[in-house]
């Protein structure tokens, strides 16, 4: 059965999510609160997570995982960046954005996309998700917690207690989310291209 962490939106209890970054190490899968909505996460180096991450979701491997990072060092890290790139991702993070890069070898092939070979990054702007990153001290993989052949992501932390309860570590709960999909860009063209307008706005980063 999953655990419930109830923490304090803004100043997360850090015994709390200690207890929960060792259930991610022993290769658990937490849902999260992110600045867009809750977000199903396990550790980077576990090799079973990104397919335990599909499996719940109901996706295929050539769907993007993202990687959550904790600032923008991190990024480039496990990301190809360049020096237009980072200038965009500086004025971007952290924030409601979320970028495909081109994968470095730190980035384990099962995660990213199988022929591109790239990377959806982002650096959320959410206390909760970014101090458990610092917990467990490196990334997260994740995937928004939208439940098999529905359209919506969950924002209720019982409610997802409730439905997944027996595949899931347990649920930092966090209050509930925006609701609001980030704005995806693609960085691995010429030029970026917007996929997906979300709670970002392009123009702040004076793309269109």
């Amino acid at each position: 059965m999953s655990q419930l962490f109830v923490v304090h939106p803004e100043n997360p209890q850090p015994r709390a999510l200690a207890q929960a970054a060792e259930l991610l190490a022993k290769g658990g899968l937490l849902a999260i609160p992110t600045d867009s909505s809750y977000a199903v996460v396990a550790r980077l180096d576990d090799k079973s997570a990104a397919d335990n991450l599909r499996r719940l979701r109901g996706l295929d491997d050539r769907h993007h995982l993202t990687l959550l990072c904790r600032d923008l060092a991190e990024i480039s890290h496990f990301a190809k960046v360049d020096n237009p790139q980072y200038r965009l991702l500086k004025m971007a993070t952290p924030g409601p954005w979320t970028f495909i890069l081109e994968a470095t070898k730190e980035v384990p092939r099962r995660v990213s996309h199988p022929s591109r070979k790239t990377i959806g990054i982002r650096v959320p702007d959410q206390k909760v998700a970014l101090a458990l990153m610092e917990q467990v001290g490196s990334p997260l993989i994740s995937t928004t917690l939208i439940p098999d052949g529905e359209d919506e992501p969950l924002n209720d932390a019982q409610e997802i207690l409730d439905r997944y309860a027996h595949q899931l570590a347990a649920v930092v709960d966090g209050g509930p989310c925006p609701l609001q999909a980030t704005t995806v860009i693609d960085l691995t063209g010429p030029t970026p291209e917007v996929l997906r307008r979300g709670s970002g706005d392009p123009s702040t980063l004076g793309l269109s």
